[in-house]
Parts: C-alpha cells; structure tokens; sequence
C-alpha cells in the first residue's frame, strides 16, 4: 500500500488491491477516512477521524488531486 503523501499526521495511501472508483485513504492517529476523487473530492467513508482532520485531509487532497489521480492510474491504469 503506497503512501503518496504524508502531512500533517495525515498519511494518504492508495491500495494495491483496491477497486474503482478512484479513491484514497487518510490516515489519522484517531481513524480512517476514505475520499472518492472525481471532478470533485468527496468524503465516502469515515472510520473516526476527527471533522477538523477531514475538512484537512480533504483540502490536502484537493489540492494535491493531480498529482494523486497520476499515482492511481500508475497502479490501476485508466
């Protein structure tokens, strides 16, 4: 499971054996959280994490969307 980034106590992993649609992972040291990444980043799963640790992750996210997207379509392809 790569790390693709790590800020902020935030680490934010896509996983090798994972499924469509293109998402990721947040981790924090109170939860996980998961984010569908499309036109727009949408909170899909929250196991815990924090509302200020989302609204952070999903900022993070957003501004880092093509540089994750990339990383996605080198483990799964388009």
């Amino acid at each position: 499971m790569p790390t693709i980034l790590t800020l902020f106590g935030l680490k934010f992993r896509i996983y090798t054996r994972d499924h469509q649609p293109m998402h990721i992972h947040v981790i924090s040291q109170d939860g996980e959280a998961k984010f569908q990444i499309d036109d727009e980043v949408t909170l899909i799963e929250n196991k815990g994490m924090k509302p200020k640790d989302l609204y952070l992750a999903q900022s993070i996210i957003e501004d880092n969307k093509s540089n994750i997207q990339n990383e996605w379509i080198k483990i799964y392809g388009k």
